[in-house]
C-alpha cells in the first residue's frame, strides 16, 4: 500500500485547471516510473442526463516531451489560421432589468441548438 502512495506522489507533479465557458481544461504534469515527464490535457464538460442528474464527459490526450515541439508548431499554426480566417465573435445581446432582450423579444430558434 505504501508503494502505491509513494508512486502517486511521484507521478503527479503539477496540475492547472482552466475554466472556459462550459468546459474545464486540466493540464497535469506527471512522471513515469523511470522519472521521465509527460503532460496530460483533459477536457471536461458537464452534461445533464434525462433524469436531471449531471455527469462529466472527459477527453484526455497524453503528450510526451519528445513531441512537445512538433505539437506546439501544429497548435500555433492552427491557431493562426483560425485568427486570420474565422469570422469575428459577435457578443450576445444583454437582457434589461425587465427580463426583455434588447432586440424586442425576437428569438431565433435555430441559434438555440448551439
Amino acid at each position: 500500500m505504501s508503494e502505491e502512495i509513494e508512486r502517486t506522489e511521484r507521478e503527479d507533479l503539477f496540475s492547472k485547471a482552466v475554466k472556459a465557458g462550459k468546459r474545464t481544461y486540466f493540464f497535469d504534469v506527471k512522471s513515469t516510473r523511470g522519472n521521465d515527464y509527460y503532460l496530460t490535457i483533459t477536457e471536461s464538460k458537464k452534461r445533464f442526463g434525462t433524469d436531471g442528474k449531471f455527469t462529466y464527459e472527459k477527453h484526455k490526450i497524453f503528450l510526451y516531451k519528445e513531441d512537445f515541439e512538433k505539437f506546439m508548431e501544429g497548435l500555433n499554426e492552427s491557431i493562426e489560421v483560425i485568427k486570420e480566417n474565422a469570422p469575428p465573435i459577435v457578443e450576445r445581446e444583454s437582457y434589461s432589468s425587465e427580463g426583455n432582450s434588447s432586440n424586442s423579444g425576437e428569438v431565433n430558434f435555430e441559434d438555440l441548438g448551439k
